[in-house]
């Protein structure tokens, strides 16, 4: 997306994807039984919840480094703390930052305020609605979820938070940026389509 955004000259430079995720600290009552010949593991449905973690995450899209926070709640002022944190970490030169649609994400005065006392180098870009998939920090979500949260049992929120913590620094150990590319319809340019266009418009999704 970032690719064909630039090939059309969109945006000079996208710089950052963002998101936030509620997760949930569960313990599994009963441990799996393992697999054994011609069955596979089982697993019980009981399980004790032990509170939640909201995980925010902003992507580098060109280094592929993670800033992310871990807190209980999930409030217009823990973002905006939150934010705070990119702002200092590229505290220099314009910043393009990729979003969906959250109700947090549209307070425009809030923003605004924010763009102002960081010299109005925020430029935010918004995903389609029912389209947050295009925002490449899902990729790191997904990662994040079969790496932490799959097959887990987490004792404690503390549990949840220590691995998350621990999940984030592996992946700014060694970063690497996603190459991503989404080959189906052409960006907008405010010039009509038609249907029939798009039906003869191959689709394909590339993922490297």
């Amino acid at each position: 997306m970032c690719e064909r955004a630039l090939a059309h000259g969109v945006v000079e430079r996208i710089s950052r994807s963002h998101l936030q995720r509620i997760l949930q600290a569960i313990e599994r009552k009963h441990a799996d039984r393992p697999p054994r010949s011609g069955h596979a593991r089982r697993r019980g449905f009981g399980y004790i919840r032990h509170g939640t973690q909201a995980l925010t995450a902003a992507l580098d899209a060109h280094s592929g480094r993670v800033v992310a926070s871990c807190i209980e709640r999930r409030t217009q002022g823990d973002f905006v703390a939150f934010m705070e944190r990119v702002a200092s970490a590229y505290p220099r030169g314009t910043v393009h930052v990729i979003r969906d649609n959250l109700n947090t994400h549209r307070a425009h005065t809030v923003w605004d305020e924010f763009n102002a006392r960081h010299g109005r180098r925020f430029v935010m870009h918004f995903t389609p609605l029912h389209a947050s998939w295009v925002n490449q920090v899902e990729l790191l979500f997904g990662i994040y979820a079969r790496r932490v949260l799959r097959h887990a049992s987490h004792t404690s929120a503390a549990h949840l938070l220590q691995r998350t913590e621990t999940f984030v620094a592996r992946r700014n150990a060694a970063p690497r940026p996603f190459k991503w590319t989404f080959a189906g319809f052409e960006l907008q340019t405010g010039e009509p389509r038609t249907f029939a266009r798009h039906a003869r418009t191959p689709r394909q999704n590339q993922r490297r």
